[in-house]
């Protein structure tokens, strides 16, 4: 006869539960918190993406409205055109952005805006105003530039892909094409 008493089995089969339903729910919790912390970031990384090249694409825009009236010999559209198009795809990267892309994309605005404005250069006396513009508005790649280049570094964008991964498959046939002596190893 066994020493064990009658309320022995039931009692462990009860601890056995509790800590399997604790580590249930730990583990649970774990994954939720890590699947919130993935979602959050996603959200993070699409709304700058979106806003950052919403931004980008206006400024190209602007840029290429303003070469086309340059060249057709007309009056560059009115500050308050730009500001009408800028403004509202500005605002959000104004919001998301860090300091070195919300300094960058404020940078080429105030190009832009300098070549739209009151302040426009054809307007500075002793300089021919064609010159001018035409130096300032060269301007505007290289710092549209600057500013693809504090995005890239706030998002992590790399310009080189990804390293393949090697499944078992391309293991063994790169193992197969080293052992093999090449045209070059003979």
């Amino acid at each position: 006869m066994s020493q064990i008493p009658w309320w022995g089995l039931p009692l462990v089969a009860v601890v056995f539960a509790l800590v399997g339903a604790a580590v249930a729910h730990l583990v649970s919790a774990r994954n939720n918190d890590l699947l919130y912390r993935t979602r959050r970031d996603r959200q993070w990384y699409d709304e700058r993406k979106d806003a950052y090249c919403r931004l980008l694409a206006a400024f190209e825009h602007a840029t290429h409205r303003l070469r086309v009236t340059f060249e057709a010999g007309e009056k560059p559209p009115s500050a308050l055109n730009y500001v009408d198009q800028i403004g509202p795809v500005l605002m959000p990267v104004r919001l998301l952005a860090s300091g070195p892309v919300r300094s960058a994309a404020l940078a080429v605005h105030l190009q832009l805006e300098r070549l739209h404005g009151q302040m426009n250069p054809a307007a500075v006396v002793g300089v021919q105003p064609q010159i001018h513009f035409r130096e300032l508005l060269a301007q505007v790649p290289l710092v549209m530039q600057q500013f693809e280049a504090a995005i890239r570094d706030e998002l992590g964008i790399v310009d080189t892909p990804p390293q393949p991964s090697l499944n078992g498959r391309a293991k063994a046939r790169r193992a197969a094409d080293l052992s093999e002596p090449g045209p070059e190893r003979r």
